[in-house]
């Protein structure tokens, strides 16, 4: 019998139609690092042709997309990292440099944030009023590095610890609200709004127009940079992109008491507490069982209600006043935040779309019964509320 090895060579060799010259088949399905490249190369094409990051956008489904996976990438360091050689655009972060002074932080302005002059087109809104926009970029753009932050360093700490552990919440920034002392978070960067130099009173110019009010601020913020944007500025980067930060829940609950005296006819009416039920006809609003607002007003409740379908506030939709509370000799809107501090494991987290498409998130909507809110704010009268919780489990006030 002939040998099999040389059997297996004249057949192989005797192929003038090249029959047995099979190729191993190439596979087109991508492997996961191939899709995560890929993946990402769409981010990159994207802020190519548009010279700026996709942004929650629910009109454009496609850019809505590109927006979430980016957010997904920022949040898995395995993937930040294996991505580094295509981050042409620093989107990933994946280098930390080592910061230990105010001159590294401006040192590695690679983006020029920080830098004078025209408004960088990282700032460019699509779909934000261009007054808006601008008001953004220089609210960034100008910020120097304050010179004595070690004096505000100890207060940023503390106000983070509140928040950490709930003394302090972040609630929705409304036009008209900037205050001095009081903390903000503009695009993540807590700050304080430490003066307001009001420079023009509202008034009327003789051809009718309304001049607004107006005045330098001084604002520090936590990354040890100041800002002396107008204060209108500063509203609308906020109102844009920004959140009030509330104040100490202790503090509020001790200044409260401070102020709280007996009714008598001589007595100043201060406001109203309101409590509001929604008629939205939204199936899953529908579907929350017990779900009020609770809201304070200086002015007439029916009268702010009005148009409560054409505001986030109230949910896009009219709306049910349930109770109503008078107040005297105080400020009402500290009233308004101990009852949210003192029922907020309830309250309601759901997206609303303006009639802009804008995304808002009512902070003001609480799911708790309603005799329940009325028995809380007996015990903030009476002062005993200090020694009750709400348990969220059993819809009860309990004791502490």
């Amino acid at each position: 019998m002939e040998d099999k090895d040389k059997i297996l060579d004249e057949i192989f060799s005797n192929d003038p139609y090249g029959l047995l010259n099979v190729k191993p088949k190439i596979s087109t399905v991508k492997t996961a690092d191939e899709r995560l490249s890929s993946s990402f190369d769409e981010i990159n094409a994207f802020i190519e042709k548009n010279d700026r990051e996709p942004a929650p956008n629910p009109s454009n489904i496609s850019e809505y997309q590109l927006y979430s996976r980016l957010k997904n990438l920022r949040e898995d360091e395995d993937k930040m990292q294996a991505l580094e050689p295509q981050d042409k655009y620093g989107l990933l972060n994946v280098v930390k440099k080592e910061i230990n002074s105010i001159d590294d932080i401006f040192n590695d302005d690679l983006s020029g944030i920080f830098d004078d002059g025209e408004a960088q087109s990282l700032f460019e809104f699509k779909h934000t009023p261009r007054e808006i926009a601008r008001a953004e970029a220089d609210f960034v753009a100008r910020r120097k590095p304050c010179k004595n932050f070690k004096d505000y360093d100890e207060l940023f700490k503390s106000v983070q610890a509140d928040l950490s552990s709930g003394k302090r919440k972040l609630v929705d920034f409304k036009l008209g609200n900037l205050r001095e002392g009081a903390y903000y978070i503009h695009r993540g960067i807590l700050f304080l709004l430490e003066k307001i130099d009001i420079s023009k009173k509202e008034h009327y110019r003789e051809d009718g127009t309304r001049v607004r009010t107006d005045g330098r601020t001084r604002c520090v913020f936590e990354n040890g940079t100041e800002s002396n944007m107008l204060m209108r500025s500063v509203e609308k980067s906020l109102y844009a992109n920004g959140m009030v930060v509330t104040e100490n829940a202790d503090d509020v609950t001790e200044k409260f008491y401070e102020s709280f005296t007996d009714i008598t006819d001589v007595d100043k009416e201060a406001g109203y507490i309101y409590v509001l039920s929604s008629k939205s006809t939204d199936p899953k609003i529908q579907a929350i069982k017990n779900l009020f607002k609770i809201g304070y007003s200086t002015t007439s409740v029916v009268s702010r209600i009005r148009n409560a379908e054409k505001e986030p506030t109230y949910l896009m939709a009219p709306v049910e006043l349930e109770a109503e509370y008078k107040t005297f000799n105080m400020n009402t809107q500290k009233f308004e935040q101990l009852l949210h501090n003192f029922f907020g494991s309830c309250c309601l987290n759901i997206d609303i779309y303006d009639e802009k498409l804008r995304r808002r998130m009512p902070q003001e909507w609480f799911v708790v019964p309603l005799d329940i809110i009325d028995k809380a704010i007996e015990l903030i009268i009476t002062e005993d509320i200090v020694h009750y919780k709400y348990d969220k489990s059993s819809e009860k006030i309990v004791s502490k």
